[in-house]
């Protein structure tokens, strides 16, 4: 046993003899450190000289970003001025179309008026004369006025016309709303 205290013991002072010189060898190289950081002044950041070639590079960016700030407010005019150009040009357009349907309305109205005196025109005359006209009339438009007439005086005027004119007159009248949605 006294063989293995002694190797214990032996272990101990060499490990003891690493660590003293491994603190020792660190303890040297901070006075070093120390002593070195206290030989050198401290630099501002912000007062560090920049090379040339950056400082030139950083100044001629600097440059082309300017121009491209510049032309993009160039850009932001013009697009604002052809917005309210083109705004300008829509409402003027409103206003034109708004005056156009007026007057399409009122040629509406009067081609109605027109066409309601017409009819009354036609119904007011003895059947056998309007007969005579319709049958010279297109069916369609013929179609158009019995149409537009009551049931009585378009029946006189039918049984005046020929059974053909007739009968192609009452087959334009009756499919006239054939197509009309029903739902």
């Amino acid at each position: 046993m006294s063989r293995r205290r002694l190797g214990q013991g032996t272990l101990f002072v060499v490990a003891m003899l690493f660590a003293s010189s491994g603190a020792l060898r660190l303890g040297s190289g901070i006075g070093a450190a120390l002593a070195k950081a206290d030989a050198e002044p401290a630099k501002d950041p912000t007062t560090c000289e920049m090379p040339s070639a950056l400082s030139a590079a950083l100044t001629l960016r600097e440059e082309r970003i300017g121009v491209q700030e510049a032309s993009l407010k160039d850009r932001l005019a013009a697009l604002a001025l052809a917005d309210a150009a083109i705004t300008k040009r829509m409402e003027e357009l409103k206003a034109v179309e708004d005056e156009l349907k007026s007057t399409l309305a009122v040629a509406d109205g009067a081609a109605e008026k027109d066409v309601q005196q017409l009819t009354a025109v036609y119904q007011a005359m003895k059947p056998k004369d309007a007969a005579a006209l319709f049958e010279t009339m297109s069916p369609e438009f013929a179609a158009g006025f019995l149409g537009r007439m009551p049931a009585e005086s378009a029946a006189a005027i039918l049984s005046g016309m020929s059974s053909e004119a007739a009968y192609g007159v009452s087959v334009i009248v009756a499919g006239r709303n054939a197509t009309v949605p029903k739902d």
